[in-house]
């Protein structure tokens, strides 16, 4: 329910609440940290992107970004580059 509920104003156009997101990501973060890693943890982290994202980052120093797709990962960081050169070669009044 709680992956669910943070996937519907991940997509909502509105701002959230503040406080109240943070209160969900923080009742999600509590919840990845107790279950171990099984197959339904599995998929719940497969059709929930934005727990998946909560769930790399808490187990960041274990694995990475070790649910990313590897082509959405070489992507990002092909366009991290770009800006990082792209900042380095013009005046930053064009960003």
């Amino acid at each position: 329910m709680l992956a669910a509920l943070l996937e519907r104003i991940e997509r909502d156009v509105r701002r959230p609440d503040p406080e109240q997101y943070r209160l969900l990501v923080a009742r999600i973060r509590a919840q990845l940290q107790s279950l171990p890693m099984d197959a339904a943890l599995d998929a719940v982290l497969a059709g929930f992107p934005a727990t998946a994202e909560i769930y790399e980052n808490l187990r960041y120093e274990l694995a990475g970004l070790c649910r990313a797709p590897l082509a959405h990962s070489v992507g990002t960081e092909r366009a991290a580059r770009e800006v990082l050169s792209r900042m380095g070669r013009e005046p930053p009044d064009k960003y």
